[in-house]
């Protein structure tokens, strides 16, 4: 092999290289929680924790920023896994976890983000026809008192997940206190 034909076969080796960098790049990209808007609010990665078998109910999360000069609501919403979707608030009275459903739904003020997170506000699916599974990926709709009905997609996290696509830390079974 002359040396001319032996830089060709590297350069298109660095070539192939960096393709499959580029396509690897934009796989992981996709895998990753997505944005929505409608109106002037922005839905931040909604996801959702896997259930185990039998589970009747489940958590959904996500942030929510309103980017205008309006409050608005969140109403309510649907999955097409549940038989119903309610607004649910986690607080501790007196070294005990409460959970109360959001009357009236939930504000977003302009400029304010509002995180949906477990422990504290959440969604809870109802009357779940299916167990939620890890990397599954669930069709929802969110319903605002100004803005409308926005399509969202819910990716769902392991059963002690903390955030969208995270782990629980060790030893941490999803129980307790961060279950909703």
């Amino acid at each position: 092999m002359d040396a001319g034909a032996g830089t060709s076969y590297i350069g298109r080796m660095k070539y192939t290289a960096i393709l499959l960098a580029a396509a690897l790049a934009l796989l992981a990209g996709g895998a990753a929680a997505e944005d929505y808007s409608v109106g002037t609010l922005q839905i931040g990665a909604p996801w959702a924790r896997a259930t185990p078998p039998g589970a009747d109910i489940g958590a959904a999360y996500m942030t929510i920023t309103n980017k205008g000069t309006a409050a608005d609501r969140l109403i309510g919403g649907s999955a097409t896994v549940a038989g119903r979707f309610e607004l649910h608030q986690m607080s501790m009275e007196g070294g005990v976890m409460k959970m109360r459903p959001v009357e009236g739904g939930l504000e977003i003020k302009p400029g304010q983000t509002i995180e949906l997170k477990p422990g504290s506000l959440h969604a809870m699916l109802v009357g779940l026809k299916e167990p939620l599974r890890q990397g599954q990926r669930i069709k929802g709709t969110l319903v605002f008192q100004n803005a409308g009905k926005v399509d969202v997609e819910f990716a769902v996290g392991s059963i002690g997940a903390t955030g969208g696509g995270q782990r629980a830390p060790a030893g941490h079974s999803g129980h307790g206190s961060g279950l909703y």
